[in-house]
This record gives structure tokens, sequence and C-alpha cells, in this order.
């Protein structure tokens, strides 16, 4: 079936799923609030993504052969209602009073598993929707709302949590749902990709001709185990952010939100910029130059700053070009694989490029409680109490400085390894 000529549909689309993000997001991030202020254990808190992850690293490679024999809509729905469901778990459990932390857990687990599927259908989904060419334009608009979600996500979630509690952020949370599937089931028409080979394969050969295509395209593969590398250092990040603002003196809830704002702050001037600008003459240089930024200022001003000012400076450098590395990196996958491949490849894909997360979420809390943090209550007048302070979440900080180097070392490693490629699409025509 023929791709779309407008791109009403995937607006129409873009905008529900994002506002249903938003209502996602909130949860997420109360979730997160509501563990940490039960136990003030990063390790803990970082578990949530561990577990959303987990299943979705594993499962992703055989979930994109399966993506591309079903219907893209109907997958997209099935997932996107059995998440609700789960949502609303949550609320019950809160209801009750009866809600843990393992609770927690397992509900991530599922929902992880729920995307594993739903990932590849949406892709896909966007790929018919979006004329060829304005895929950057659309890759700019998704980083928009991302970002807009990045500012408003703290600051909803902050204020619902502070005045209903749980229960009201996932009130939200289900409203937004609702909006998006419907819109989906109703409104909206998803064409299936062209299917150049007819002939039914075992599903564990289709999930294999992922891995192949990636084989033969050695530029792609570089881009993705590029990002797991990336990844790795992004997830300890996020991990350890809370035990490094929450705790510290000019710290708390309300400057832990304000640093995410300002991170989607910067996305959302990236995004725009990326929006308007020309396309770069070479987009594989693109990628690598924005993730070099990002990865030598941010990590370095958490680690060294005392004061909410510094920390968001370093969130306005470490995210302001990361659209540019999005947008760059989704015109050449979108590019190169065919449309009928896309599920499996972009399923693999996520399996190489995210099995990362995990680890590292379990790395930043479990090296913040268990090493830096034990580690600097022992170094008071030192040293290493003039460059990290002194107290809870010194430690944190001295771990920043060790993603900060592990970062610029990825960056040079994986520059090493893509300075030969250039795309463009100048060189596809």
């Amino acid at each position: 079936m023929k791709k779309q000529n407008t791109l009403k549909p995937y607006l129409l689309l873009w905008s529900t799923q994002s506002l249903s993000t938003l209502g996602s997001g909130m949860t997420s991030y109360a979730l997160t609030l509501w563990l940490y202020q039960k136990n003030g254990l990063a390790l803990e808190t970082a578990m949530l993504q561990i577990c959303t992850y987990a299943p979705y690293v594993l499962m992703s490679i055989f979930a994109g052969a399966l993506s591309d024999r079903w219907n893209k809509k109907l997958t997209m729905l099935g997932c996107d209602l059995f998440a609700a469901l789960s949502t609303v778990a949550v609320l019950l459990l809160a209801l009750t009073g009866r809600l843990a932390g393992w609770h927690l857990y397992i509900i991530n687990a599922f929902n992880g598993l729920m995307n594993t599927v739903q990932r590849p259908a949406g892709d896909v989904a966007a790929t018919m929707l979006i004329p060829k060419k304005h895929y950057q334009r659309t890759s700019g608009l998704r980083s928009f709302s991302d970002s807009l979600n990045g500012i408003l996500t703290p600051v909803f979630a902050t204020a619902l949590f502070a005045f209903g509690g749980l229960k009201s952020v996932i009130a939200v949370d289900l409203a937004t749902f609702l909006v998006a599937f419907v819109t989906l089931s109703v409104f909206i028409r998803i064409p299936e990709p062209e299917k150049t080979n007819k002939e039914k394969t075992s599903l564990l050969r289709s999930a294999g001709e992922g891995l192949v295509w990636l084989k033969s395209n050695p530029m792609v593969l570089y881009l993705i185990l590029f990002l797991s590398g990336i990844n790795l250092v992004a997830a300890c990040y996020h991990s350890v952010l809370p035990a490094l603002i929450i705790p510290r003196e000019a710290g708390g809830n309300g400057v832990l939100g304000l640093v995410n704002a300002t991170c989607g702050a910067a996305t959302l001037v990236g995004s725009i910029l990326v929006m308007i600008t020309p396309k770069p003459k070479n987009r594989v240089k693109m990628i690598w130059l924005s993730l070099l930024l990002s990865m030598s200022t941010e990590n370095f001003l958490l680690a060294f700053g005392k004061t909410p000012l510094v920390w968001c400076i370093g969130a306005v450098l470490g995210w302001i070009a990361l659209p540019f590395m999005g947008a760059n990196l989704d015109v050449i996958l979108r590019t190169e694989i065919p449309g009928d491949m896309q599920g499996r490849v972009f399923s693999c894909r996520n399996t190489l490029q995210f099995f990362t997360i995990p680890v590292g979420y379990y790395l930043g809390g479990m090296l913040t409680d268990s090493v830096f943090e034990p580690y600097m209550s022992d170094k008071s007048g030192t040293m290493l109490n003039t460059l990290f302070g002194t107290g809870k979440g010194s430690g944190a900080a001295m771990l920043f400085a060790v993603l900060g180097i592990a970062g610029v070392v990825v960056c040079t490693v994986f520059g090493i390894l893509l300075r030969k490629y250039k795309w463009s699409e100048d060189k596809k025509e």
C-alpha cells in the first residue's frame, strides 16, 4: 500500500501520542519521587527503569519480526491498552494503601514488554505516514514534543504530586491515554508497507534477517553501537541525578524538577533549530559532533558545580544539540532500511542500542550507594571535598566526573571508526 502524500494523519498521530506520553512521563516521574522519598536509595529507584528496559532489550529482536507480520495500528492499540491497564493497577494499589516497590518493578517490566512490540510498529507506522521529504522536519517535531514534555513533566508531576498525591497524577495519565487511544482507533488510517518478499519464514529466521542486514551495512551498525555506548553513560546519568541534587544543600525536589525542565527547554530550542536549519552535508559527522558536545560538558558541570545555576548551564550544553543527533540518525535509518524490513532492523537496533540502558541504571545506582557515597564520607577535609563537596551527594558528584571522562572516551573511539563515512541525501540520490 502506498505511503501518505500529506502530513495531516501523521500530525494527528504525533500530537495525541505526545499528549499520552506526557501523561505516562508524569506517572513515571511521580513514582520515582514516591519511591526515593520512601527509601532514599538510588539503586531502588533505578530499578524502575531497569525493569522497564530489561524485557524491552531481551525481546526486541523477536518483536520486530512480529511487528513486520502484524497490523501496525492494531498492534499499537493493543499495547497501549495493556499499558493503561497496568497503570490502573497502580492506581488501585495506591487507593487501597497497598502499593509497594516490588509492585512497581513487576508493572514496569510488563510495560517494557508492551513497548517492545509497540515501538517497532510505531516506527514503521511513522515511516508510512511521513512523506520522505519531511523526514528531518518530522524528526524535529518529535524532538520538539519530547523536549516540551521534558519541560512540562517535572513541573506538572511535582505540582500534582504535592497537592493531590500519586492518585491525581495517574488520573491525568489515564485521561491522556483515552484521548490518544480514541484518536488512533477512529481517525487515523495507517497503510501497511508493501512486502518485497512474499515467502513466509520462521520467527527466528525473520529476527536473524535484521541482524544480517545490519552486518552488511557497517555504517548503520557503527552508529548503533556508538549510541549503545552513549546510552550506558546516559543511563548512569539518569540513575545518579536524583542522588546528586535532592540531598544537596542547594538542591531538593524542586531543584531536581528545575534541572529536568531545563534539559527539556534546551532540547526544545534544539528541536526548533533542527526544523529551520538546512540539512547538513555529512549527517554522520553531525551525529558525532552533537554527542561530543553533550558528553564533554554537562557531566563535568554537574560534578564540580555546587549551585542550581551551574547545574542548569550544564543541562543546556548537554541537551541542546541532541535533537540534531536524533534528526540525522532518523533520516539515515528511514532512508537506508527498506520499508518491509524496518520492523526487524529497528528491533535489532533496539536490542543493540538499548541493552546498555538497564546496565547503566544498575551501575549508576549501585556505584552511588555502595562505592562513591561511602568513599566520599571518609574523605573529610581532603582535596576531593573541595572538588565534589561534602555530605550526601558528594559521592554522586564524583561519579559524574567519571561519567564525563567515559563519555569523551566513547566519542573519541567511535569518532575514529566513523571518520571514513560521509552520508547525505546527495549520496543517496
